[in-house]
């Protein structure tokens, strides 16, 4: 066994006790700390494979941005875990059933491509061209895989509405702002007109009206 053979089984048993603890992990602070090393171990894989880019851009998007979101909503939403576990295991037969579904699904795919003929990849490109990764993956991205690309923007356009709106519930400690009441303000409700005697001319009625010794 090679040091690259060893370094993917080792990157690849990490990965996936990571991603087994992301789903049986209590805390969902622990959970989301397990998928940054998961994430870290998936960009090594990547990096075997001789995909720089994909690996840099896992570790910048997704541990740097992404995951830093996930933590600042997990912590500001404060879920209740024990209301989350009520009827758990009455689920349970249905959650496994999809999960073995998906599970089938995955595996035929995947073997899928072990059955398959190796395709040999040829490199169109003059010698001493160098060959840039990100440019082929956008030409890809952009060409054929657009209408995929487009549908994964939208799903993730959803998933940040939801996550605005799942912070934005009713709270005891949620300072919010009502947009309706504030277009129906106006300025007679905002400010009020007092007149006042002047501070001067109150201080000499009041030196007048002192006792004369």
């Amino acid at each position: 066994m090679d040091v690259q053979s060893a370094l993917f089984y080792a990157f690849s048993a990490v990965l996936l006790f990571a991603a087994l603890r992301v789903i049986t992990a209590r805390n969902p602070v622990n959970a989301a700390l397990f998928l940054v090393l998961a994430f870290f171990q998936a960009s090594g894989i990547w990096m075997l494979l001789k995909a720089e880019f994909l690996s840099i851009t896992l570790v910048l998007v997704y541990v740097g941005a992404v995951m830093v979101l996930f933590l600042f909503v997990v912590m500001m939403i404060d879920v209740n875990m024990d209301n989350l576990r009520q009827g758990f295991w009455s689920h349970f037969p249905l959650a496994a059933s999809i999960g073995a579904v998906l599970a089938l699904e995955l595996a035929s795919v995947v073997m899928g491509g072990f059955r398959s003929a190796p395709v040999r990849v040829e490199v169109l490109a003059t010698p001493g061209t160098p060959i840039s990764n990100s440019k082929e993956l956008g030409v890809a991205l952009y060409t054929d895989y657009l209408y995929p690309l487009e549908i994964a923007a939208v799903l993730l356009l959803v998933a940040i509405i939801a996550a605005i709106a799942l912070t934005m519930r009713q709270r005891k400690d949620n300072k919010m702002q009502n947009p309706a009441e504030q277009i129906k303000a106006k300025p007679a409700d905002r400010l009020r007109m007092v007149k006042m005697e002047p501070v001067q001319q109150a201080v000499l009625q009041a030196a007048n009206e002192e006792p004369k010794s």
